[in-house]
């Protein structure tokens, strides 16, 4: 099977109407369900096609192969994503800091278990992928947002503002996806993520 690296990742065309729109989100949805109960290495496009009631050929007219599927389905997932996040982040403009940490983990700890079943197989989905680009994007997005938001906290000012942004955002991000990968009770993982605010906000109350 031919990597990533060597063959286009980009979709044939972009829907335009609303009918390819419909037919591009039936797609979607179809991979979800898919990679949910067969996973990655089992789905194929035509199992795709029939789930989402599609022929093969309109499956082809956007996504000449899974890899390409794949692809498209992260960047939406994280498109969306960074879009919750930036929302979030303009919302806490001059906030205290404990507001600020409180909801950028929980909108991002609520993005992710809203669906966790497609969240575990949208990690899975990436194993094939060369998606640096997708990430790259994304985190740039996620880097303005939080570092103009921290640097409007009413009670804290920070020297370095670029690398406290990089240590708070991985720390939550790494956390996060920790907790899907261990597969971690819905219980416990709620838990860690009221434990997660608190470590975020004592790191922030402390750096410089």
């Amino acid at each position: 099977m031919p990597t990533s690296s060597h063959i286009s990742l980009t979709p044939r065309k972009q829907p335009r109407q609303k009918r390819a729109l419909v037919t591009v989100n039936a797609i979607f949805e179809a991979t979800i369900q898919v990679l949910v109960s067969d996973g990655p290495r089992r789905l194929t496009t035509t199992r795709v096609a029939d789930r989402a009631g599609v022929s093969v050929g309109s499956m082809y007219q956007y996504f000449p192969h899974k890899q390409a599927l794949f692809y498209a389905l992260n960047e939406r997932y994280l498109v969306r994503l960074a879009e919750k996040i930036e929302a979030a982040c303009e919302a806490q403009h001059g906030a205290a800091i404990e507001k600020m940490v409180d909801s950028l983990v929980m909108t991002y700890w609520c993005a992710k278990t809203e669906r966790p079943e497609v969240t575990r197989a949208l990690y899975q989905s990436v194993a094939e992928l060369d998606n640096q680009p997708l990430i790259t994007a994304f985190a740039k997005r996620i880097d303005i947002a939080t570092a103009t938001m921290l640097k409007s906290a009413s009670n804290a000012s920070f020297t370095n503002l670029p690398i406290v942004t990089l240590t708070l955002l991985s720390t939550i991000f790494g956390t996060v996806r920790s907790v899907f990968e261990r597969e971690i009770p819905s219980d416990k993982g709620d838990a860690i993520c009221k434990q997660l605010a608190v470590m975020c906000i004592a790191y922030l109350n402390i750096v410089e």
